[in-house]
């Protein structure tokens, strides 16, 4: 995953690159990035170094060779409508059995972490990026989130896993969702509406079923993807 800043540095090195054939100097990506000090470019280097986009080359100068060159999303950085993809290396859950593959990949907002089991916080934290599969998309609206948490362990989703949701506000009686509770907590559960009753269901016998009426459950959106890390 990538912070807004790493990506938009990582896509300027690229267009220099493409554009002059060498890096640009510490001076031109401070200023493409409006940053005060060279300081904060030396982090944000450090830290696509330390995600394996970036290699640094010892003893020359402007010597940074991109390894992996992630997805620009149009709405982040310049609304230009475009869109670029990449090969990366994934561990994708395909019926249920992990395979690895060589596939296109996308950047989508990793919002933060979702409870799988008692309700945390409601998260708001837009400034992470992470990349999924592109065939995972279902809708241009999507959004990562991490699990925390056992309660949907029975429906294949453990804690530490990261869950592709799409936004919206309805869904269907046994959809997994986000759901937002009385406005301050959120958890991932299924789904399940009776009458003028909403009950959050989980996935696993040690954890019971929730049930609210209908004005203090908002619908975030639903589950159209996981991916697993091993």
């Amino acid at each position: 995953m990538l912070t807004r800043k790493q990506l938009e540095l990582l896509m300027f090195i690229q267009s220099h690159q493409q554009a002059t054939g060498f890096s640009p100097s510490f001076d031109e990506m401070k200023v493409a990035l409006s940053l005060k000090s060279k300081s904060g470019i030396h982090r944000l280097i450090s830290g696509l170094e330390e995600r394996g986009f970036i290699k640094r080359r010892a003893h020359r100068a402007r010597a940074l060779e991109i390894v992996r060159s992630p997805l620009q999303y149009s709405d982040i950085l310049n609304n230009s409508g475009n869109k670029k993809e990449y090969n990366s290396s994934y561990v994708q859950l395909v019926g249920g059995i992990p395979r690895e593959a060589e596939i296109s990949a996308t950047m989508i907002p990793l919002l933060g972490r979702i409870a799988a089991g008692l309700p945390i916080e409601a998260i708001s934290d837009h400034e992470m990026l992470t990349e999924i599969p592109s065939d995972m998309l279902i809708g241009k609206d999507c959004y990562a989130l991490e699990v925390s948490g056992e309660s949907m362990r029975d429906a294949g989703i453990l804690d530490g896993d990261t869950v592709v949701i799409r936004r919206g506000d309805s869904a269907d009686n046994g959809d997994i969702v986000v759901a937002l509770i009385d406005k301050t907590e959120v958890t991932l559960k299924k789904f399940r509406k009776k009458g003028n009753s909403i009950a959050l269901e989980p996935a696993n016998k040690m954890f019971e079923t929730r049930i609210f009426g209908p004005d203090r459950v908002e619908i975030q959106g639903k589950l159209v993807g996981l991916l697993r890390k091993y």
